[in-house]
This record gives C-alpha cells, sequence and structure tokens, in this order.
C-alpha cells in the first residue's frame, strides 16, 4: 500500500567517521526516511551508506546528503583502493515496494536533475535511469576516474547528462541511477571442503567456468580461433557466487549475489543449488541471508513452497514468510527474526497505533470511546475485511477437502484474491482514521492573510476529498469480496456453506455503511463535477449490492434445507 524505495549513496569518505556522522545526519533528519546502514571501508577511503523510505522523502534525504558531501569532502585528496570520480561517487535508488523500476528510474532522473541545477556538479545517469546504452554501465560512466575527469567532461561525447561539463576539483562528478535490489545470500553444506563449495558456486554463478584441456581443476583453458577463453556459463543469470569455509560455523557455505532478484529469485537460487550440490554427493543444509531483503521476495518464495506442496497460498502473510524460512532454511546456523531482516518491517514504526494492530475487545472499547474516531468508516471496512475471511475460510477448507485435491489450485486462487482484499480492507481500516484526521489538521490552519485563508481553503477541500474516497474504496474492495463468498456458496466446501452466507451479510453492511461515510463527507466539497461522478458509481454500487446479498442469501438457504 505504500511505496517504499532504497537509496544507497557510496561517499568518498571511509576514515574520518566524524565527516561520515555529518552526513547521515543530513539523511536522519528527513521525515520518512530510515537510515538502515553506514559500511566505512578504510583501504577503499570509501563508506555504503543504506536508507529506506518514500519516494519523495528519499529524493530529498539524498539530495541533501549529496550537498552535505561536496561540503565536507574534497575529492582532491582522496586516495583510495576503489574506482572513484566524485565526492558522492554513485547514488543508486533501488525499488523495494508498491514501485516499478520505471517508476524509480524516473525519481532517479528527477534527482539528477536537481543535483546538476543546484549544486552544479556533473550528473552521469547510469542503470536503468540511463538514457543510452552505454551508459548504463557504471564502469563506463566512472571511466577515467576522478583524474581523468577535466579530460572526459571536455569531449561532447562525455557531456554529463545533468548539471555543468565543467571540471570541479572538489567535488569530482556523481552517477545517479536506479537498479534491482541486490540480495547477499549464503547456501550452507554439508562438507568442510572450499574446493567442492566454489565447485558449486561455478556451477551457479553466470560467468561460469572455464573450459579446460584434460583435468577440468588444473588444465590448460581452451580458446576459440579468436584467441578468447572458452566459458561455460552457469545455472543463473545475474548471479555471481564463490565457495568458502566459515569457521565460525565450521562448514563450506557458497556464497551468492543475487545482482536481481526479478531474474533470479532467491526460492530459485536455493533450489537450483540444491540440485548441483546432488550432482556432486553433497547436501544443502540451509542458508543464510546477510543484510536485509524486501517483504516481496520472502513472499513468493513462501508461495513457491506452497505450491510445491499443492497447498493454497491464500493464507495469512505471516504463515507465507514462516513457509519460506523453513523451506529455506534460514534458520539452520541461528534464529531467523523477519522483523529484523525484512525492510517493511524494520520500517514499521512502533509508534503508530494502529487499529487494525489491536485486539478483537480493544478496537471494540475505542471505538465506543469518547473519541470521533474510529467511526463508521474503519468499522464498515473492518466489517468487509471479516467478510471477506470468512469467504477465504472457505476456499481453504475447501482446497484441503479429502477427496478434492484436483481442486486445490482454484480453491487456493479463490483464497488468494480473498487475503489480498482482506489486506486491502485492513489498510482502509486505519487510511479512514487518516483521512478523518487530515480534515482535522486543515481547519487548524492560520486564516489571518488572503493567502492563508486560500491554503487554509484548499487544504480542506482536498482533505474532504480524500476522505470521501477511501470509503469509496471501501465500497469497491468490500463488493469484489462478493465473487468469492458466491463461488464458495456454489462450489466450496458445502459444510461451510452458512459461513460464506455470514460473509455476504458482512460485505452487504460494509458498503452500505461506506456509502453513508461517502454521503456524509460528500456534504462539504465544493467539487460538483468530481462528487457527481463519484456518488453516481457509489449509488450503483449500493444497488447492486442489495442484488447480489439477495442472490447469494437464497442460494445459502438452497443448500440448508
Amino acid at each position: 500500500m505504500k511505496q517504499l524505495i532504497e537509496c544507497v549513496p557510496n561517499f568518498s569518505e571511509g576514515i574520518d567517521m566524524s565527516v561520515i556522522k555529518t552526513i547521515t545526519d543530513e539523511i536522519e533528519k528527513i521525515e520518512g526516511v530510515r537510515l538502515l546502514d553506514v559500511d566505512p571501508g578504510k583501504a577503499t577511503n570509501r563508506t555504503v551508506v543504506t536508507f529506506v523510505g518514500t519516494p519523495d522523502a528519499v529524493l530529498e534525504a539524498a539530495f541533501q546528503a549529496i550537498k552535505k558531501a561536496s561540503e565536507v569532502i574534497d575529492m582532491s585528496r582522496h586516495k583510495g583502493e576503489h574506482p572513484r570520480f566524485g565526492a558522492t561517487d554513485v547514488c543508486p535508488l533501488v525499488p523495494v515496494s508498491d514501485i516499478s523500476m520505471e517508476e524509480t528510474a524516473a525519481y532517479a532522473r528527477k534527482l539528477a536533475e536537481r543535483v546538476g541545477a543546484e549544486l552544479e556538479i556533473p550528473v552521469y545517469c547510469y542503470e536503468n535511469a540511463a538514457f543510452n546504452e552505454e551508459r548504463r554501465n557504471l564502469a563506463n560512466c566512472r571511466a577515467g576516474e576522478y583524474e581523468g575527469l577535466p579530460r572526459k567532461l571536455a569531449d561532447p561525447h562525455w557531456k554529463p547528462d545533468f548539471g555543468p561539463a565543467k571540471f570541479n576539483a572538489r567535488t569530482g562528478a556523481i552517477a545517479v541511477g536506479a537498479r534491482d535490489f541486490l540480495v547477499a545470500y549464503n547456501v550452507n553444506l554439508n562438507t568442510t571442503s572450499t574446493r567442492r563449495a566454489n565447485a558449486i558456486a561455478f556451477d551457479l554463478r553466470e560467468k561460469g567456468r572455464p573450459v579446460r584441456e584434460g583435468n577440468p581443476v588444473t588444465g590448460k583453458i581452451m580458446k576459440d580461433e579468436k584467441g578468447n577463453e572458452i566459458w561455460v556459463p552457469g545455472a543463473l543469470k545475474a548471479c555471481k557466487a564463490i565457495g568458502w569455509f566459515i569457521e565460525e560455523y565450521g562448514i563450506a557455505q557458497v556464497s551468492i549475489n543475487l545482482t536481481n532478484i526479478s531474474i533470479t529469485p532467491v526460492h530459485v537460487a536455493f533450489e537450483v543449488a540444491c540440485t548441483k550440490a546432488l550432482e556432486r554427493g553433497l547436501r544443502v543444509t540451509g542458508s543464510e541471508l546477510v543484510g536485509l531483503i524486501p517483504k516481496r521476495a520472502m513472499i513468493e518464495a513462501g508461495k513457491y513452497f506452497l505450491r510445491k506442496q499443492n497447498r493454497s497460498v491464500g493464507v495469512s502473510e505471516e504463515e507465507i514468510i514462516k513457509i519460506a524460512v523453513k523451506s529455506l532454511g534460514l534458520d539452520d546456523l541461528k534464529p531467523f527474526n523477519p522483523k529484523e531482516k525484512i525492510i517493511e518491517y524494520i520500517l514499521e514504526d512502533p509508534k503508530d497505533k494502529k487499529l487494525v494492530r489491536m485486539t478483537a475487545e480493544g478496537f471494540a472499547s475505542e471505538t465506543a470511546s469518547e473519541s470521533a474516531a474510529p467511526g463508521g468508516g474503519s468499522v464498515s471496512a473492518y466489517i468487509g475485511a471479516l467478510g471477506v475471511s470468512l469467504g477465504t475460510m472457505v476456499a481453504n477448507l475447501s482446497s484441503h477437502k479429502p477427496g478434492w485435491d484436483e481442486q486445490w489450485e482454484a480453491f487456493g486462487n479463490w483464497a488468494e484474491k480473498g487475503q489480498e482484499l482482506k489486506e486491502e480492507l485492513l489498510f482502509l481500516v486505519d487510511e479512514d482514521t487518516r483521512a478523518f484526521n487530515r480534515i482535522m489538521d486543515a481547519f487548524t490552519l492560520p486564516k489571518g492573510t488572503d493567502e492563508e485563508k486560500a491554503s487554509r481553503t484548499a487544504a480542506i477541500q482536498n482533505a474532504t476529498k480524500y476522505a470521501i474516497e477511501v470509503p469509496f474504496k471501501t465500497m469497491k474492495a468490500a463488493y469484489a469480496s462478493f465473487d468469492i463468498i458466491e463461488a464458495m456458496v456454489e462450489t466450496g466446501n458445502p459444510n461451510s456453506v452458512t459461513d460464506a452466507g455470514v460473509g455476504a451479510l458482512c460485505v452487504r453492511s460494509a458498503v452500505l455503511g461506506a456509502w453513508l461515510n461517502v454521503k456524509i463527507n460528500a456534504s462539504g466539497l465544493k467539487d460538483k463535477t468530481f462528487l457527481d461522478k463519484l456518488m453516481s458509481e457509489a449509488d450503483n454500487l449500493l444497488a447492486l449490492t442489495t442484488e447480489r446479498e439477495a442472490k447469494i442469501l437464497a442460494a445459502v438457504k438452497s443448500k440448508i434445507k
């Protein structure tokens, strides 16, 4: 429900931590971002910083960090082992949640343009943010490094994408890009042999291994007619791997970097590693996640293993992630806590007192208190969530019904749709209260000057419009639940038909309750064009709901005679 991107700027300072702190302090000042990691390297004289947040907040934090780095780092004095050409050397943005790579690339270009214009730093856009194929490769953009920048900037072919084509000895240049999430992932083996772990690594990694004459390990590398080495690619794209022995655990591992989990997901790497290990007489005992991972990667893994078991994937997020952890053996070497390893969970604010985190008793008591929120809108969304949950329950029970094994996938698909609607409605429980609070906040804005009055009026109208849209979304999500409930009444486990019927009653109440909130909130809106269109759709949905509920209840009654 919330767009999240990760930013991983690399700053050309890895020795003086007071300098790095002045940069990271700028990041932590920005509301809506969370600083996750600061990783300095003395030999490289470089620090990799990782933070996550909503797109606009991340862009602001990145800009302020780049600005501060340009003030406190002098590239004319920099020395380090890692390739570099700027105070902020690279600044990639990474899609994490509910945002596409195309959208992320657009944000990267927006950041690049601002850095070039306001800070007058030459900016090259790379990877998915690149404007041409040559500049997709960071190595091409950074070729010549800092020392070669004066010559590079004088070459029209290498004119920066943004900012001046002028050498700034203090700041150098910067590469801003958009790339996929990189996952550092180790596979545990039942061996202590580094050589055997390396053999599996070569089986897996995209680069593969060279073809050798005679002995596959010590033989001379074969070459083609042009004198180029002949290599056999490994099994996994977007994968780098090496074998090593970990003294702490007393085992060998295949250390894997998955550079694009959209191409090679974690669960695919694990499964192929298991196959390659068996081919060499070894066994994978589990795996280890180094650093953090997006929730979607764990959800994909959990659903993959559930489907292998011919089980419904329409279960709770908690259950899906539990299956992923157990199937991947992520708790093989030490306990695995999803709250500490999954980015979205880390970003959850413990101070955010969500209604959906309350107990059933607590929610009822809060509703019954003297506070105006939660009100009818939140309760309508919650009733809708309960209704679709009942339909989802019937789908899951049906997928496990003895003798119905061949139908598990069809019922599982219904259950998966039900879980999606349930999550949307639960989100709307709290969003309705947030919408109400936005209206209250707008009314507290100053109204002294004409400009303040106009700004206050606009804020009230925008907040009112959103307060209408939220219950309308509840109406649509609740109504969509009828599809699942009706299918379960017709084809689901007959022993649970009345559960589906109760679900229909809940959904009807959710739609009607949300409609009432749309109507009452609409009374303060001046945009009649917007209002007329939305109310027409809402009224039509209300009429369809009454018809749909009557049809479903008639079917339920016919089955329980």
